[in-house]
């Protein structure tokens, strides 16, 4: 037999206490001196009350056995909140209405993971490992590759110049080619920055052709400099030697043609072109001419002239005007300033300075108009860019420079556009008659180009800024339709904004009036895999835009009501790097998309590497049930919108203004035949 412990055995009054304990009622909260009346006792005292018994009450726990308890039962509380907040986010999940995924009409396999994607007419332009390749549009058939390049080509961009094509890849070494493709030749133009010694080469960051093909544009960087290239095209002359080449030395060889590489007939309804396409070396065509190269602008240093007359002196015509390089505040001056703003942020400025990085461009070529003031010798032809419009990283002014010079020529912009902020976005409309500055303070600055005034100001959401801005062709609503207007609408635009958090915005300005912001897309809080990262117009469909979000999914939205039409997917799904961007490309004239696979998830091993399928998505918007209507019927007459009140914005201003009297008038006719029914009635 066990003996009890000495302690229990010798302590009656152990034994008493223990047999003595029964439950007991302890009161929640803090104790109140109750009223000396019966009557104002609380009834509830025994709701208040808590039923305790002391065998079940737990002694507390020495250290560290008291911490490790709080720690095991706070990862209880939490792993059970975040099973109830994925049980509430499946049930949301199931109850949202999914839209229609529809699969790509043509996938065509490449042998290599491709880099770029241009479209251009009926063709695609397809950059990749030591060249590019041409395909036909409607049947996915490769026509044509060149590969000539010791390294891989990392962006492509391809102009149409009427029946030509101008097409301009640029390596992974930063070198940019022009090439000049007519009928079924393939034409080299130049290498724009390729030269001999390798320490005086420079990287081609973006460039940018106007529209129709009459000037280049190139941000060229190296050597710790920075600079804006432009040149001239002689468009003209290309197509008189490419339709009556001249004979050189070395004609009589014959023309080489490369070998075609034809893949798999593919089975479509469209139409297939039969194209034998040869590349001719043996032609020289007229090189670009170079009329102006761009520097950033220097900082604002003190002022080296004598008297406020000079300064007024040295600003000839306006020239200048705005871009605060011409004025009388002193080197003291500027000293002074610079030390009152380091005493007062001093203790914001302890610490190491970041390496200030190169100033980086953007610009656009500007059609005439009535905005942009031209000399009056100076004639240019109608469609045809006049002006570089150029602002620069971290600067508030936008700079228009004249395209009618030569190199030898003073590069001065001949005005600037001053902003209350810096510009860190701008926008070219692809009409070029609107542009939007957007700043870094969220305000966005649109202008109507071709009618010469402001369209207004609008800013977005606090705490929100502008990452994108993609112009919509106008459109209008019809019988619950987006449809476009058959004739030329003038002050009318539109375009969507996509926020740096991730939100998606519809501006819309008409006129004389304010302009409006819609909220497209909310920022995604509750569900961060869902935030968009790209947007791209669809103009063969109305008021409707691609969505490209950060977890693989494509979703086309009507921009009027905010509503997701349909959905886009591959037959399988894919790895996506991350951050995803997304290579895809929108024709421009027929209704459809191309977006490149990325590795399957199934083939993730680098053992497998090379039998990878590389494929390109061909989406029709025809093929989809959905949009089939929409496809057929996106005009409305212009003699709907003439009878029709709902659209005043794009009647002309004379029929404007016959409603507006005839509304007036009857008016009028009206409060004149009710005050004559009141005094006959008196």
């Amino acid at each position: 037999m066990f003996s009890a412990p000495p302690s229990v055995m010798t302590s009656p009054k152990g034994n008493r206490a223990h047999k003595m304990k029964l439950p007991i009622f302890t009161q929640k909260g803090m104790l109140e001196v109750p009223s000396p009346t019966e009557k104002d006792w609380s009834k509830d005292d025994e709701d208040n009350c808590v039923f305790s018994d002391p065998e079940q009450e737990v002694d507390s726990l020495p250290q560290p056995y008291r911490m490790i308890n709080k720690l095991v039962n706070f990862l209880f509380d939490r792993s059970w909140e975040i099973i109830e907040e994925r049980d509430v986010l499946r049930t949301a999940e199931l109850s949202r209405i999914q839209p229609t995924i529809y699969s790509p009409f043509i996938e065509s396999t490449l042998n290599k993971m491709p880099n770029c994607m241009a479209v251009s007419q009926d063709y695609v332009f397809i950059g990749g490992t030591k060249g590019f390749s041409i395909y036909n549009l409607h049947n996915a058939k490769r026509i044509y590759v060149w590969e000539k390049l010791k390294v891989d080509v990392t962006s492509i961009w391809a102009t149409d110049l009427g029946n030509e094509i101008l097409i301009a890849p640029v390596d992974e070494m930063g070198i940019v080619r022009l090439f000049y493709f007519y009928k079924d030749s393939l034409f080299l133009i130049k290498a724009i920055n390729e030269v001999d010694d390798t320490s005086k080469q420079t990287t081609c960051i973006k460039m940018e052709i106007s529209e129709g093909g009459d000037f280049a544009a190139f941000l060229l960087q190296g050597a710790g400099d920075i600079c804006l290239d432009v040149y001239k095209l002689p468009k003209e002359s290309w197509l008189k030697e490419v339709e009556y080449p001249q004979l050189s030395a070395n004609s009589k060889k014959k023309v080489r043609q490369l070998q075609m590489n034809t893949l798999d007939p593919v089975k479509t309804d469209s139409f297939e072109m039969d194209i034998n396409i040869c590349f001719r070396g043996d032609v020289k065509l007229s090189l670009p001419v170079h009329i102006m190269k761009i520097k950033p602008p220097k900082p604002v240093t003190g002022t080296t002239f004598k008297s406020p007359l000079e300064v007024f002196a040295k600003i000839e015509d306006c020239c200048g005007l705005g871009s605060g390089q011409n004025h009388f505040i002193k080197d003291s001056q500027w000293e002074q300033q610079v030390a009152i703003f380091n005493a007062t942020y001093k203790k914001y400025l302890d610490g190491e300075w970041e390496e200030e990085l190169l100033s980086m461009a953007t610009f656009h070529f500007l059609l005439p108009s009535f905005i942009i003031a031209m000399p009056a010798e100076v004639k240019n032809p109608p469609g045809v860019a006049c002006v570089l419009g150029v602002h620069w990283t971290g600067s508030h002014n936008f700079f228009l420079y004249s395209l009618n010079r030569t190199l030898k020529d003073k590069v001065d912009p001949e005005s600037t556009w001053p902003c209350a902020a810096p510009i860190t976005v701008s926008q070219l409309s692809c009409c070029c008659s609107y542009l939007v500055l957007a700043c870094k303070d969220g305000v966005l600055t649109l202008w109507d180009l071709a009618q010469g005034f402001s369209l207004g100001v609008i800013a977005l959401p606090e705490r929100c800024l502008c990452q994108s801005i993609h112009f919509l062709k106008y459109f209008l609503v019809h019988k619950g339709q987006n449809m476009y207007p058959e004739g030329p609408v003038k002050s009318q635009m539109k375009c969507v904004v996509l926020g740096t958090d991730g939100s998606l915005y519809l501006v819309a300005a008409s006129g004389t009036q304010r302009p409006t912001l819609s909220l497209l897309v909310e920022r995604p809080v509750k569900h961060p895999e869902e935030a968009i990262c790209a947007v791209a117009p669809v103009r063969a469909l109305p008021g409707m835009v691609l969505i490209f979000s950060s977890n693989g999914s494509v979703h086309l939205m009507d921009v009027a009501t905010s509503q997701i039409i349909c959905a886009f997917a591959p037959p399988r799904s894919y790895h996506l790097a991350v951050p995803w961007k997304p290579v895809f490309v929108v024709s421009s004239h027929h209704p459809c998309f191309l977006l490149r696979g990325d590795h399957p998830d199934e083939l993730g091993s680098a053992s497998n590497a090379e039998d990878i399928p590389n494929s390109i998505f061909y989406f029709n918007f025809k093929a989809c049930p959905l949009l089939e209507n929409i496809t057929r019927n996106c005009t409305i007459p212009q003699t709907d919108m003439l009878d029709n009140a709902a659209f005043p914005q794009v009647l002309p201003l004379e029929k404007r203004c016959e409603n507006f009297f005839q509304k007036r008038n009857e008016v009028e006719w009206l409060r004149c035949s009710g005050l004559n029914s009141d005094s006959t009635t008196y």
